[in-house]
């Protein structure tokens, strides 16, 4: 094995976390605006960092019991894969420094796109832009980083100890998605009920207790919940891809070689023919291309000047990047495995164009300039109860092409390679991770610069240009949720695969009590989890609302614009609610495929099935359902319909207080809960079998 491909792929993830350091350099000197927007930009910063600093109190205490039980099932038991417990918290610490690197420069960008759009347009996207670009960078230097030192320092004898890296960034992630999702609806449903509907006061007036509370959770939820979600996927299907390859040389150096290994091979690798050292170190080597890609994809947007739409700029990246990562990856393929591999190179870009499809449907049915998101705007005008109709309509409806475009790409990468196929779909899918995850990042950006204006008075100019910086986000953050549920699939599909083969569970037979068994269990998981997750968003949403209505009833002078209204108190209690609420559900998310594996591995195979299909439907309907229901309140904002105030507003506004837990905390949730469950069967496999 080439040890200097690998100190390659490392020096690649140090390039582009020092392209970060550059941008964020570059943001750090742009100006801040006037005091007032100053003094509220410290206030949402103050809110996340506390967020951030009570969630991860709890999250070291759950590394650490998680750390001590991997270590006694290595040295008592013999049976957890050694350095385990290394890579478990060496991926929960990455994971948990890439979110929060995310939310401080998010915070810090916020007020700073408010000031730069007043300037222009284009100031404004690229100043909010520069914080996704550090936020892409990020994620994907990180993970490039952490998962080729880990393979550095356990080599391939001990590559089953990557699963607890994929361990660890899973439970962070879940913990800051779940955790972050349950506080930034909480704090908006309690905004919109009482200020919108009750009080008759804009989203983000200055006078709503919980309008710095729901700013705050625009970054720890979109922000450091996103980064560590797709943080997981990244290095959950590079991790996949690689214990595939480590299965196929494993294989081949069995002696004497007997057909059904024969048959083995064709079922990792299809007709494919290279070492099962290439096939580790490839991954490692797509994903500095689609690193070096993702940095033209973000330069092509900053090289954008006026003239430009915000939308065309960011679909500029988006394009620019996928087309230098199908141009990069035919040299590095052929020079590394000697000759161009066709097969390996389809199944890179079935994933690719996958993820491409998967975010142009879901501008599709989420954006507000498009004919489904019209159709639950003009509901509105007739109440909110056909409003609620037809947003779940159009949710079930958009979930089909996103599911035939990921079969098509799971039917063509396992046709010409096999599970390495799949995996490497995944990876395709994940590439240019660095333009995509800064796209989305911009769209809470945008949000908190829209909200600051109003909050701090700016001018007309500045309003109309963050309200149009805001309407694009809608679009980019919602095509960002569909592209994390997508690659969230194939990253479990490619776990899933990954499975079977160390496993030696060679097919699912339904007609096996115990399969049927866990694949009902499984498919129940996501409904279970999801109303939890519910529940958790209307418990810590009464609190808020509560706290709102006493504060607009009891501080003289609040509605009148005469007093300050305590903000922070709607923080706290915000924190608070949220933390509690995300410990259970996790829990369960872990303790269940480790229940079922030590009854039946078969049934443990049906289960992590079941979760996959029923987690990927829900996770779409719900994500393109809430995004709808938001922009169909947008587009009645922006005057049609009646706009503020009017009948179709109010119906509008409890659409989209219906689709936010949906969009914002159960369905993001639901992508780390089929690859949790996955990666958990990995590390305890052992025990099972």
């Amino acid at each position: 094995m080439d040890v200097n491909l690998i100190y390659l792929a490392i020096m690649t993830g140090l390039l582009a976390i020092i392209g970060a350091v550059t941008i964020a350099i570059w943001l750090a000197g742009r100006s801040s605006g006037p005091k007032k927007i100053q003094e509220i930009s410290k206030e949402i910063q103050k809110g996340a960092v506390t967020f951030l600093n009570k969630e991860y109190e709890v999250l070291i205490i759950f590394v650490v019991v998680i750390m001590m039980i991997l270590m006694i099932g290595e040295t008592h038991y013999g049976k957890i894969e050694q350095y385990s417990w290394i890579a478990f918290g060496m991926g929960a610490l990455l994971s948990a420094l890439a979110g929060n690197i995310g939310m401080r420069v998010a915070t810090m960008a916020n007020g700073k796109t408010t000031y730069a759009a007043e300037r222009s347009l284009m100031h404004g996207l690229q100043t909010a832009f520069s914080s996704g670009a550090i936020m892409g960078l990020t994620v994907s230097g990180l993970g490039l980083l952490g998962v080729a030192t880990m393979f550095l320092l356990v080599g391939e004898s001990h590559i089953e100890a990557l699963y607890a890296f994929g361990f660890g960034a899973s439970s962070i992630a879940l913990f800051a998605r779940l955790g972050g999702g349950i506080y930034t609806k909480a704090a908006d449903v309690g905004a919109d009920l009482v200020g919108k509907i009750e009080a008759g006061i804009p989203e983000d007036d200055p006078r709503n207790p919980a309008g710095i509370a729901d700013n705050v959770g625009d970054n720890v939820g979109d922000v450091a919940g996103m980064g560590a979600d797709l943080f997981e996927s990244y290095v959950d299907a590079i991790i996949a891809a690689m214990a595939l390859g480590a299965a196929m040389a494993v294989v081949k150096a069995r002696q004497p070689f007997t057909p059904e290994d024969d048959d083995m091979l064709v079922r990792l690798m299809g007709d494919v023919s290279i070492t099962g050292d290439q096939a580790m170190i490839l991954p490692l080597l797509l994903t500095s291309v689609g690193i070096l890609s993702s940095i033209v994809g973000i330069l092509a947007v900053y090289g954008l000047k006026g003239g430009k739409s915000p939308r065309t700029a960011l679909l500029s990246g988006t394009v620019v990047g996928a087309i230098m990562m199908g141009l990069l990856s035919i040299p590095v393929i052929t020079m590394y495995i000697g000759e161009f591999v066709s097969e390996l190179y389809i199944a890179l870009m079935a994933g690719l164009l996958a993820g491409m499809a998967i975010g142009f449907s879901t501008d599709y049915f989420t954006s507000e300039e498009r004919s489904p998101t019209k159709h639950i705007a003009k509901s509105a005008t007739t109440g909110a109860g056909t409003v609620i109709i037809s947003g779940f309509a159009v949710g079930l409806l958009s979930t089909a092409i996103p599911v035939v475009v990921i079969c098509i790409a799971i039917l063509i990468s396992f046709e010409v390679a096999g599970l390495y196929g799949i995996a490497l779909a995944a990876m395709g899918m994940l590439s240019t991770l660095g333009v995509t995850l800064a796209i989305d990042t911009y769209g809470p950006v945008a949000d908190n610069a829209q909200g600051i204006a109003e909050m701090a008075g700016r001018g007309k100019v500045a309003r109309q240009r963050t309200e149009e910086l805001d309407a694009v986000g809608n679009t980019t953050a919602a095509i960002g949720k569909g592209f994390a549920i997508g690659s969230a699939a194939l990253a479990a599909l490619a776990l899933y695969s990954t499975f079977q083969s160390v496993s030696g569970i060679d097919h699912i037979d339904l007609a096996e009590a115990n399969v049927t068994v866990g694949l009902f269990l499984g498919a129940l998981m996501p409904f279970i989890f999801s109303a939890m997750a519910m529940n958790s968003v209307g418990k810590a949403a009464m609190s808020i609302v509560d706290e709102v209505r006493r504060q607009f009833r009891e501080i003289p002078g609040l509605m009148e614009g005469k007093a300050k209204p305590d903000t922070e108190r709607c923080v706290a209690i915000a924190t608070k609610s949220s933390l509690r609420e995300m410990v259970l559900p996790t829990i369960i998310v872990i303790v269940m495929p480790l229940a079922i594996g030590y009854w039946s591995l078969e049934a443990l195979g049906g289960f992590l099935a079941g979760s996959l299909v029923s987690g990927l439907l829900l996770a779409i309907f719900m994500s393109n359902a809430g995004g709808a229901w938001d922009n169909a309140k947008k587009y009645v904002e922006a005057g049609n319909l009646g706009g503020k105030g009017s009948d179709a507003h109010k119906a509008a506004v409890v659409g989209d207080t219906v689709g936010d837990p949906l969009k914002d905390t159960a369905g993001p949730s639901l992508n780390i809960l089929i690859k949790l469950m996955s990666i958990v069967a990995l590390v305890f496999l052992p025990f099972f079998v």
